[in-house]
């Protein structure tokens, strides 16, 4: 059975997450989409192009849709009516981290198949519930608390864990990533490949090689790649009366309710400057760099540069800065990754 999956219907709902990648690159959980498929089906999937179309008896299914192996095992035995029932659609950007307490649940169980976790040889780390705790080889841990009870925790390949840090489940830290000392994290969380996370974090997901390393706090938020968070920045994720939090929907050019919590939704290659202070809802686009007196407004564009009254940001200086980023984790802007940007720089 073949899989295509299909974005051109769904892309744009996801901004600012699916303006650098293509949807089934959404991280959610302890996997992408395009994972998830991938280790369910035992083969790779692949987007299908509306210029050619897809080869007879393939399947053509919804990029936004997070597989699991009740629908999957369906769809192989019958097509036309799948477990629909098991699965969950992504159709806003705060439905990643509304879906990641159950989306991690759904991975830990499929990586850990039939699977020992490497053991944890250090005698000062606690774990709390420890057959609901996995952990890679080449993983570091020293004199933390992991509190499974409440869910289970997931430890990538060359991950580091410092002294200190308390987390409960659900939990995922993804590989080369690290969670600074004294960290307090709270489920659902996921802490994608490369990131940085310090001070206080809750029902949160950082994509990839992302730094929130300091003090300050992140609640009900989603970062894409490259982002980074200055010393104690902080978002509100409930508003003072508890009432429905609305936030900007690209797509129709205005502000929709997405539930009582909802923190910072934060694009590829943003960064904000120590002390930043987020409103509960607010939406930065790509390449932003947030900087200066007050609170930045609710929705910040692609390509701005500033707080209040916010300025262009100069394409080659915007190159310029994620090369630098780049570099401190040993990676370089690739000639695709430039032509994309520039796509967008000059449709924003």
């Amino acid at each position: 059975m073949q899989v295509y999956l299909n974005e051109s219907e769904v892309r744009d709902q996801l901004f600012p997450f699916s303006q650098v990648r293509s949807v089934p690159d959404i991280r959610v959980g302890i996997l992408t989409i395009r994972e998830k498929w991938e280790m369910l089906l035992g083969y790779p999937v692949q987007l299908a192009d509306s210029a050619n179309g897809i080869p007879a008896g393939a399947q053509l299914i919804a990029a936004n849709i997070i597989p699991t192996k009740a629908f999957v095992a369906s769809l192989k035995t019958n097509p036309a009516e799948p477990d629909w029932e098991s699965v969950r659609v992504l159709q806003y950007p705060w439905h990643i981290f509304q879906f990641n307490d159950w989306a991690i649940r759904e991975d830990f169980e499929l990586i850990t198949a039939d699977r020992s976790s490497t053991p944890v040889r250090d005698t000062s780390v606690q774990a709390i519930n420890p057959s609901q705790i996995f952990i890679e080889p080449g993983a570091r841990l020293q004199h933390c608390i992991l509190n499974a009870a409440t869910g289970p925790i997931y430890i990538g390949r060359n991950a580091e864990i410092m002294e200190g840090s308390l987390i409960r489940g659900p939990f995922a830290l993804g590989e080369d990533g690290v969670v600074k000392m004294g960290a307090k994290i709270y489920g659902a969380t996921t802490i994608g490949p490369g990131c940085v996370a310090g001070g206080e974090i809750k029902n949160s997901v950082m994509m990839g090689y992302s730094n929130k390393a300091h003090d300050g706090y992140l609640g009900d938020a989603v970062l894409g790649e490259w982002c980074n968070l200055g010393a104690g920045t902080s978002n509100s994720n409930l508003k003072n009366n508890a009432s429905d939090v609305k936030v900007w929907h690209q797509p129709s050019k205005q502000y929709l309710a997405a539930g009582i919590k909802c923190g910072l939704l934060m694009g590829d290659y943003s960064r904000a400057a120590i002390n930043t202070s987020f409103y509960t809802g607010t939406v930065v686009g790509i390449c932003a760099n947030v900087f200066g007196d007050g609170i930045p407004p609710r929705f910040v564009p692609s390509f701005t540069w500033g707080n209040k009254g916010l300025s262009k940001y100069e394409f080659e200086k915007a190159l310029t800065d994620i090369e630098v980023w780049k570099k401190f984790k040993h990676q370089h802007l690739t000639e695709e990754e430039i032509k994309r940007l520039r796509t967008i720089f000059e449709g924003s």
